[in-house]
C-alpha cells in the first residue's frame, strides 16, 4: 500500500481473467472493488447498474485467501448471485466489496461469461 500524490491510501488489487492473464492496478481505500475495475478500463466488469446492486453483471470470484478478509454478502447481493452465469463458492459481486487497507495484495478472478 502506498498514498498518491493527494494523499490518499492506494491499494494494490490484482484482477486475472478468464484465460488467466493478470493485470496489477491500485485502488484508492473506501472505492468499491467495481468502481476500481471500471476506472482502469478492465474486461469482464461490466456493471450495468453502476454499482445499485441490481444485476450481477459485475460479477467477480475472489480468491479463496482473501474471503476471510471481506464481510459476508447481504441477502440482496446474495439473491442476486442466485443468477449470475457459473456461479462458484466465492463468486461475489464487486459493487458490493469496499476496498479497505486489509484487501492489499488481493486477487479476484472475473467470469468467461461477462467478457
Amino acid at each position: 500500500m502506498f498514498r498518491d500524490s493527494q494523499g490518499n491510501r492506494m491499494i494494490n488489487i490484482t484482477f486475472v481473467s478468464h484465460d488467466g492473464q493478470s493485470r496489477e492496478v491500485f485502488a484508492e481505500a473506501g472505492s468499491s472493488l467495481m468502481d476500481t475495475a471500471m476506472y482502469h478500463g478492465l474486461e469482464g466488469v461490466v456493471a450495468d447498474c453502476g454499482g445499485a446492486c441490481s444485476c450481477a453483471t459485475c460479477h467477480v470470484y475472489i480468491d479463496p485467501q482473501w474471503v476471510a478478509q471481506l464481510p459476508a454478502p447481504d441477502e440482496e447481493e446474495l439473491a442476486l448471485l442466485d443468477f449470475v452465469v457459473a456461479p462458484e463458492k466465492h463468486s461475489r459481486l464487486s459493487c458490493q466489496i469496499k476496498i479497505t487497507d486489509k484487501l492489499d495484495g488481493m486477487v479476484v478472478r472475473t467470469p468467461q461469461s461477462q467478457y
